[in-house]
């Protein structure tokens, strides 16, 4: 018997989780049982040494893990959160500047139009240079009638993920060297949209198309845009935007009987924006624990 190898379904907790509840927008010191974000787990082995890159909503969750991961390949890291987000940030930005690179935080909101380039200009003057955008943050909010989605939080949603995500890439490939690379999250929920996440599977749909359409454009000056597809991840988004029960049984309904943690996400971040994917461009790479419905 090979002793290196892992189960998959084993490698990571698995539902029914304990009862619990945050207030939105959540934090990763609250979950139970603790996400893995890398911060022991994973090893860089260089793939990104000397690049400097943005990622918003690298706070917690997926975003944490890819902002770690980034560092420990070498990376210099800029990230973004909300200002409730500020704990998680730190801890964060601690754990990156620990694998000894630079590391710059601004506490930003993508529904502002003047955020994308304040997070450039930041990343430019902090680095000297980006290689690297990672559109991450996102809104999300579950509801079990229709009526209880209001026009305002529609909108909302809209603004952070897509309008966010247009303005992040519009900006940085003014700035993108050939070799660039803009990385987006898409999800499981564009491909097979929960009547509970209305609007917030609508905007994954409309990411995913985008990353296909800015991908064309963007190879004109020699940059790549790819998009990251995941199932269900265990991040704080989980307990804070959906009801104790999908909570308590959350990921149990994949092939693996578990969700994903966020750095087994983060390795798929890590080898789209290293030169490994170097003919990759307008793909979207799904871990959806086996859900992917095509």
């Amino acid at each position: 018997m090979n002793t290196s190898t892992r189960d998959p379904r084993e490698m990571g907790p698995k539902p029914p989780f304990p009862q619990q509840q945050q207030t939105h927008p959540g934090s990763v010191h609250k979950m139970d049982p603790a996400a893995d974000h890398g911060e022991t787990s994973y090893q860089g082995t260089g793939k990104l040494k000397g690049r400097a890159t943005i990622i918003t909503g690298g706070d917690s969750g997926i975003g944490r893990a890819v902002a770690i991961a980034f560092a420990k390949e070498g990376a210099d890291v800029l990230i973004s959160y909300l200002p409730e987000e500020q704990a998680d940030a730190d801890d964060t930005a601690s754990v990156i500047a620990a694998a000894g690179v630079k590391v710059a935080k601004l506490a930003a909101d993508l529904r502002d139009p003047e955020t994308p380039q304040k997070l450039v200009e930041t990343a430019i003057k902090e680095f000297g240079h980006l290689d690297i955008l990672v559109n991450n943050a996102a809104y999300q909010m579950s509801h079990e009638k229709i009526d209880e989605l209001s026009a305002e939080e529609f909108e909302h949603t809209f603004r952070t993920n897509v309008f966010g995500t247009f303005l992040m890439t519009q900006a940085a490939l003014k700035k993108l060297p050939p070799g660039g690379v803009v990385l987006n999250t898409t999800s499981i929920q564009a491909y097979d949209p929960s009547p509970q996440l209305i609007a917030y599977a609508a905007t994954k749909a409309a990411i995913l198309s985008m990353t296909k359409s800015i991908a064309g454009l963007a190879m004109k000056q020699g940059v790549r845009v790819n998009a990251v597809a995941p199932g269900p991840v265990w991040t704080p988004l989980i307990p804070s935007t959906m009801p104790e029960e999908k909570v308590k049984n959350f990921g149990g309904n994949t092939d693996f009987g578990r969700p994903a943690q966020p750095i087994e996400l983060a390795r798929i971040f890590v080898f789209l924006a290293s030169d490994d994917a170097s003919y990759a461009t307008g793909e979207v790479y799904a871990a959806t624990g086996g859900r992917t419905p095509y």
